[in-house]
């Protein structure tokens, strides 16, 4: 497939560095990208978002592009597939989140005053986010986007054992923090998490 003359020569120039270049494909498919974004995301701060992202890693792998195919195909390729892996996530937290609230009301009887799944939620993502940096990154990875140990090592370039290490370290520092706080929150973390 053979880009159109003005895509070929803007194609080329990015690919050494010429911010223009950027600029000029940037103003002629970031209103069609974002149109493409909001069809499916229906969120105009998401389409946006994906517009931002999109271009970002043009940019970052502008040294890549491969001008013999059509710089609007590439464009749209990255930006499927970065809707296609935010519909994944959702629908991993989704799912995650439907079946945590659905236990939480099949087993407790005091549905009025049980725990009350989102606020322990996010208690949980604040002690996620104090995990040092990598034990953090491994953790949302596994436990929060669903992704199995061996794409994360291969993702992050660890062996698999080590990976399972720093979830394990992780689980044990959420425990121990949960232990000193409140029984319901470990019990939830123990149900849901682990």
């Amino acid at each position: 497939m053979n880009l159109i003359p003005g895509d070929t020569e803007l194609a080329r120039k990015l690919q050494t560095g010429d911010v223009e270049a950027f600029d000029l494909l940037y103003e002629k498919y970031s209103g069609k990208l974002y149109s493409f974004g909001l069809k499916y995301l229906r969120s105009a701060a998401e389409a946006e978002e994906l517009v931002q992202s999109v271009f970002l890693k043009i940019w970052e792998h502008h040294k890549h592009i491969n001008r013999r195919l059509s710089f609007k195909s590439f464009l749209f390729t990255i930006a499927y597939n970065d809707i296609c892996k935010l519909f994944r996530k959702r629908n991993y937290l989704q799912n995650f989140i439907s079946d945590a609230l659905y236990e939480n009301s099949q087993s407790s009887s005091r549905t009025e005053e049980g725990i009350e799944f989102q606020s322990v939620f996010n208690r949980v993502l604040e002690i996620v986010n104090k995990l040092p940096e990598r034990q953090r990154v491994i953790f949302r990875k596994s436990k929060l986007e669903g992704k199995p140990t061996k794409e994360i090592a291969e993702e992050l370039k660890l062996s698999p054992g080590t990976v399972d290490n720093y979830i394990s370290e992780a689980l044990k520092f959420i425990r121990n923090r949960l232990c000193k706080e409140d029984f319901a929150l470990l019990l939830f973390v123990s149900l849901y998490l682990f």
